[in-house]
């Protein structure tokens, strides 16, 4: 999959863009790579980062007649984000962004942890009750 990156992208991806490769020999046939931003207090445009490197990755979904994508917790490892921002993030471009897709159908958040999962969920059942519906599976 390496030579696959280098083909379609130079190693710096500004943050919020994204790609996609084949899935080499993953059983995926694609895999969107995109890039969250480094968390520097929350003034810097981060949300706007994270939100945008969420709608690429489902805009070239949908382009791609991809019907399913995963997500993980974007930025929040080593790059700093708090969970509970990029959840919110996160949660709302996907629903926001399934709204307006032609065969994007699922977008799912695989995640590392309890604590984790639980601002996922949480982020998703505030945009239940409001004007969004998403349906919260946890596995």
């Amino acid at each position: 999959m390496q030579n696959h990156c280098r083909e379609n992208w130079s190693p710096s991806l500004p943050a919020g863009k994204a790609v996609i490769t084949s899935g080499g020999r993953l059983p995926a046939k694609h895999v969107i790579h995109t890039v969250g931003p480094i968390y520097r207090g929350g003034n810097s445009g981060e949300a706007e980062a994270l939100a945008s490197a969420h709608r690429e990755s489902i805009r070239l979904a949908d382009e791609h007649a991809l019907q399913s994508l995963s997500f993980p917790a974007i930025s929040t490892g080593a790059y700093g984000y708090p969970i509970a921002e990029a959840a919110r993030v996160a949660v709302s471009i996907a629903v926001e962004g399934l709204a307006a897709t032609t065969h994007l159908k699922n977008v799912r958040f695989v995640l590392f942890d309890e604590a984790t999962l639980r601002a996922y969920t949480s982020a998703a059942r505030k945009l239940q009750n409001s004007a969004f519906p998403c349906t919260i599976e946890e596995e």
